[in-house]
């Protein structure tokens, strides 16, 4: 299977050598030409736990390099979706498809903009990486990957990815409505990251202290009532689950938090911003996640 992926940072390089590893034709297209250059030398290093190896793949900073392919991955923050889309139309070519595996809410919608919603495949993963320096990743932990269709019958096509994936080490499940899958992902997402990002805290530090647990549960919570009237079916131990994940995850500084460290831009609107905007809409209120919202905000505004 010839791979295309947009986003070589620390998620899309994972990904991109676990499936070169197993035999695809991977490409990385980026813009971090030190990273690719790193790639091309040396190949890509791998932390994981005690254990480091070396996986080669190819790389390329124009799409003309790569050509068509059959599945092009979408892998950049979610503020640069609606610029790559036309990228990975172009990639898809005639007959690939296009998944994300991206944060938040939206990513999908920017790309059908672009590409019929049939050949469009969501989803999220509970894989880890941090980036450690240009060519050096660490992956951080390992767990389930859920994808599906985001508007068509393509089930043939999504359960052969999905055997790939599986095949390359990425547990990898199928299932017939992808968007309660992805509102879980976020509602994780609104109750730990911009916490962590803010504090500096590492995910399972929000567990130490009851006055946190208790801010994390009143933001999960004003999240679930939007996604309630929006028609999602929400898992009824949703808060719950959220402290499981922090648990499961707790030696990891959030997505967000790395940005937050590196002086990037967030993905605050993908996240507790889409809840906000929703809850406008909607007139409910959104108190907790409007303050976090404005607090990401205002810290990215003044990097130095």
């Amino acid at each position: 299977m010839k791979v295309a992926i947009i986003g070589a940072g620390a998620m899309g390089s994972l990904f991109g050598a676990l499936l070169a590893d197993a035999g695809n034709d991977v490409w990385l297209l980026s813009t971090w030409q030190e990273h690719l250059a790193a790639i091309s030398d040396k190949g890509l290093k791998i932390n994981y736990k005690d254990h480091t190896r070396t996986i080669y793949l190819n790389t390329a900073t124009r799409l003309e390099e790569i050509g068509p392919s059959d599945l092009t991955l979408i892998f950049v923050k979610s503020y640069h979706t609606e610029t790559v889309a036309g990228t990975a139309a172009a990639l898809a070519g005639a007959e690939g498809v296009i998944m994300t595996l991206q944060n938040g809410l939206g990513n999908a919608e920017k790309l059908a903009a672009c590409i019929d919603p049939e050949r469009i495949i969501a989803g999220t993963t509970s894989h880890g990486a941090t980036v450690l320096e240009p060519g050096h990743i660490r992956h951080a932990g390992m767990g389930a990957t859920v994808i599906g269709s985001w508007n068509g019958n393509n089930k043939p096509v999504i359960d052969e990815i999905a055997a790939a994936f599986c095949r390359s080490g990425i547990e990898t499940q199928v299932v017939d409505n992808v968007r309660p899958v992805i509102w879980e992902k976020l509602l994780v997402n609104v109750g730990i990251n911009a916490i962590t990002a803010l504090t500096g805290m590492r995910n399972g530090q929000l567990l130490d202290m009851a006055v946190t647990r208790e801010l994390v549960r009143k933001t999960v919570e004003e999240a679930i009532t939007i996604a309630i009237a929006k028609g999602i079916k929400v898992r009824e131990d949703m808060v719950e689950h959220v402290f499981k994940v922090a648990k499961a995850t707790a030696a990891n500084r959030s997505s967000m938090g790395q940005d937050v460290d590196r002086g990037r831009f967030t993905e605050i609107g993908a996240i507790n911003g889409m809840i906000v905007s929703a809850g406008k809409r909607l007139s409910i209120p959104t108190p907790i996640n409007e303050t976090l919202v404005a607090l990401v905000e205002t810290l990215q505004g003044h990097y130095t």
